[in-house]
């Protein structure tokens, strides 16, 4: 899953969870795939060789080779998008670095802090949104359906794993 725990084991004191989204091509497969597609669009232009119609095809085919590489290339940088959630005893912090280099960021305190499901309504199905102090904030849009349902259990046991203790009953 596109998405880390990071926790003290010992004393649960504090859990950190990283988020980011999935990435299917990585960098050697887009060249790849540029290299093969440039070739594959090439393959006709070899029975044109040394006529008109290859001057007349030639820039069509390199504008379609290049209009793929801008796409593909707008997509990673769509995918430089990243979440941070530490989540404490007293605060509940999450980061948002946006793909062009914004943050956002959001403070709770853990007693205040609820993470809810909204199964419908959001722009997601099983939109995950984490809320406190007036405010409610989405947390990993960007993953699958089923990701975002487990992300949601996660959640709910992190936030019960570093609670505050139960009160000791003294006489």
């Amino acid at each position: 899953m596109p998405y880390q725990w990071k926790d003290d084991s010992e004393t649960c004191d504090a859990r950190e969870l990283s988020l980011w989204p999935h990435r299917s091509l990585p960098r050697w497969g887009f060249a790849l795939f540029i290299l093969i597609t440039a070739g594959m669009i090439s393959l006709p232009l070899f029975s044109v060789l040394g006529t008109v119609v290859l001057w007349a095809l030639l820039p069509f085919l390199c504008v379609a080779v290049l209009a793929v590489w801008i796409a593909l290339e707008a997509s990673y940088k769509q995918g430089r998008l990243e979440e941070q959630l530490i989540i404490d005893r007293e605060q509940v912090h999450l980061r948002r670095k946006n793909p062009r280099g914004s943050v956002q960021e959001w403070d709770c305190q853990s007693y205040w802090a609820k993470v809810q499901i909204h199964e419908t309504g959001g722009p997601v199905p099983n939109y995950v949104t984490l809320s406190g102090m007036g405010r409610e904030v989405e947390i990993g849009a960007f993953l699958s359906e089923e990701e975002r349902k487990a992300l949601y259990a996660e959640l709910l046991e992190a936030f019960r794993a570093v609670a505050l203790p139960e009160p000791s009953l003294s006489n």
